[in-house]
C-alpha cells in the first residue's frame, strides 16, 4: 500500500531521513501536529528535548488513527487504513510523514510495537455503528486514549505504576473530548456516546445525530463527564516528575473540559494554555 491519505513526506523530513537523523525528522513534524492536536502539541513541547521528536511521533500515530473513521466512506475502508498502520508497526517503511519517525522511535526503543498495536485494536469499535454499552465507552477510552497516555509515559521513563495513573488520565482527557466532539461527530452522521446511557434519557444514537445541540443531551453529558472526573479522582493530582510530566500535562486540559460538558468547544484561550504552563513548570 502506499501512504495513507495521501499524505507525502515532506521535503524537510526526507532530507532528514536521508542523513540517517531520526530526531530532526520527528521534529519536522511538530508543525504538522500543531495544525491538527494542538491539545497534545503544546503539551509535548514541556517533554525533555531528546524524546519530544519520538513524543511528536507518537500523537501523529494516534491522530492518523482517529482519522481513519473519519475519513472512511464506510467501515470497511476504516478497517483497511488500521491494517496499513499495523503493516508499518510489523516493518514496512513507507516514506509518511508519521510513519517515518514512528518506525525511527520503535527501532530506537523508545516505543513499544506491542503498546502500539494496542491503540490500532482500541479504534476498532469505531468502526461499529454504536457504542452499545457504558462499559464498553469506559473500555474504549481508557484503551484509546489511556493507552496513547500510557505510552507517552513510556517514551519518557515512566515506570508501570506511573503508566497505570497516565492511563486514567488520558481516558479524562478522552471523555472530555468525546463530549468536545458530539456536533463535530454528528456532522458525520456518527455518535460515540453509549447507546445504553442514551437510552436511559428516552435517545438514541440517531437522535443525537439529528439534534447535537439539544437539551436533552445535558444529562447525559454530565453524566459521561462524572465518569471522566472519577478517573481524574482515582489518579491523584495531576502534578508528576517533571521527566514525565509532558505525557499527564492534557489532564490539566480535561479538568476544565469536564466542569463544562455542555460548553461549545472553542479553540483554546490564553486561559487554557497557561494552566498547561503553570502545571508544566510546578515544582
Amino acid at each position: 500500500m502506499g501512504p495513507v491519505g495521501g499524505m507525502p513526506l515532506p521535503p524537510a523530513c526526507m532530507v532528514a531521513m536521508a542523513g540517517g537523523d531520526a530526531r530532526q525528522a520527528g521534529e519536522e513534524l511538530g508543525p504538522w501536529l500543531r495544525a491538527r492536536d494542538p491539545d497534545r502539541f503544546l503539551c509535548a513541547l514541556f517533554a525533555p528535548p531528546d524524546r519530544r521528536w519520538a513524543l511528536f511521533a507518537l500523537y501523529g500515530f494516534n491522530h492518523e488513527l482517529a482519522r481513519a473513521r473519519e475519513v472512511a466512506a464506510e467501515p470497511t475502508l476504516a478497517l483497511i487504513r488500521l491494517a496499513w498502520w499495523r503493516e508499518v508497526l510489523a516493518g514496512a517503511e513507507p516514506r509518511h510523514v508519521v510513519a517515518t519517525p514512528l518506525r525511527a522511535a520503535l527501532a530506537a526503543g523508545l516505543l513499544d510495537a506491542g503498546a502500539l498495536e494496542a491503540l490500532i485494536l482500541a479504534r476498532e469499535i469505531e468502526t461499529e455503528p454504536a457504542i452499545e454499552t457504558l462499559a464498553r465507552w469506559r473500555a474504549y477510552l481508557l484503551a484509546s486514549a489511556g493507552g496513547l497516555a500510557a505510552a507517552a509515559g513510556g517514551l519518557l521513563g515512566a515506570d508501570g505504576a506511573a503508566r497505570a495513573r497516565l492511563a486514567l488520565l488520558g481516558a479524562a482527557y478522552g471523555a472530555a473530548g468525546v463530549l468536545r466532539s458530539v456536533p463535530a461527530q454528528a456532522r458525520a452522521g456518527r455518535c460515540l456516546l453509549p447507546a445504553d446511557l442514551l437510552a436511559a434519557h428516552g435517545l438514541t444514537p440517531e437522535a443525537v445525530v439529528a439534534a447535537p445541540a439539544s437539551p436533552r443531551l445535558d444529562p447525559v453529558r454530565a453524566a459521561l463527564a462524572a465518569e471522566g472526573r472519577r478517573w481524574l479522582e482515582t489518579a491523584g493530582p495531576t502534578p508528576l516528575p517533571r521527566a514525565w510530566r509532558a505525557a499527564a500535562l492534557p489532564a490539566v486540559l480535561a479538568r476544565r473540559d469536564l466542569a463544562r460538558p455542555a460548553a461549545p468547544a472553542r479553540p483554546r484561550g490564553l486561559g487554557a494554555r497557561l494552566a498547561v504552563l503553570l502545571a508544566a513548570l510546578r515544582p
